[in-house]
């Protein structure tokens, strides 16, 4: 195997390493900390809604 072959064939490696991990994070569930802090600013979003309705 030449010097460019072992180059491709190990950056070939990395890249479907790389591709299989990004897959597998976009399957895992969003932390209940981050719900929970958008349902927090969906709260308050819709508080200053109110509070700007209510001039």
């Amino acid at each position: 195997m030449t010097r460019t072959s072992a180059k491709s064939s190990l950056q070939q490696q990395i890249d479907e390493n790389l591709k299989r991990v990004f897959e597998e994070s976009l399957h895992q569930d969003v932390p209940d900390r981050f719900t929970d802090l958008l349902a927090q600013l969906r709260a308050k979003e819709r508080a200053n809604q109110d509070k700007e309705a209510q001039k």
